[in-house]
């Protein structure tokens, strides 16, 4: 296989300092405010994002460490398979977010609910389209009976260590 390269397209500017205290999922960051720099390299991608109330963040977990394919999630006591988790330490260590556009100024972006560690470094930025990325599913596994916390559920920084 060929080597894959990504470079960061901006940082994520949020008040979380460490992943310890950070919220998990950005449904536990309501109302968090953030400011994403854009390079100015890429600033002309962002022409007409600000017709969107919602974007998809992709970023780089940098603070991450050696990942395990069995690990034991913040929502859970009991070891599972990584790919039926959202842990942050991963073989690509890609994280994504869902947050809301507030507004644009030049290429800097502010948003809200947001679950991200400050200076996290943006992969890729994309509009959040309700009748693309919302589904009706059947099951959600092992999380099922997990997530009536998530809103107060926060990092323990486990995967930073």
């Amino acid at each position: 296989m060929n080597k894959i390269e990504y470079h960061p397209i901006g940082v994520i500017h949020s008040p979380f300092q460490t992943p310890e205290g950070t919220p998990i999922q950005t449904s536990g960051a309501v109302g968090v405010e953030a400011e994403i720099e854009v390079y100015p390299e890429f600033a002309d991608g962002l022409e007409d994002l600000a017709g969107f109330s919602h974007i998809i963040l992709l970023y780089h977990f940098h603070l991450s460490k050696k990942f395990s394919l069995r690990v034991k999630p913040y929502l859970d006591d009991v070891l599972h398979g990584l790919f039926a988790t959202r842990a942050p330490a991963r073989p690509n260590p890609i994280g994504i977010s869902v947050v809301r556009l507030m507004k644009i100024e030049s290429r800097m972006l502010f948003v809200q609910d947001i679950d991200v560690v400050d200076k996290t470094p943006l992969l890729d930025i994309k509009p959040y389209v309700p009748d693309f990325d919302v589904r009706k599913v059947d099951r959600i596994g092992w999380l099922e009976k997990k997530t009536k916390n998530i809103k107060k559920s926060i990092d323990n920084g486990r995967f930073a260590r």
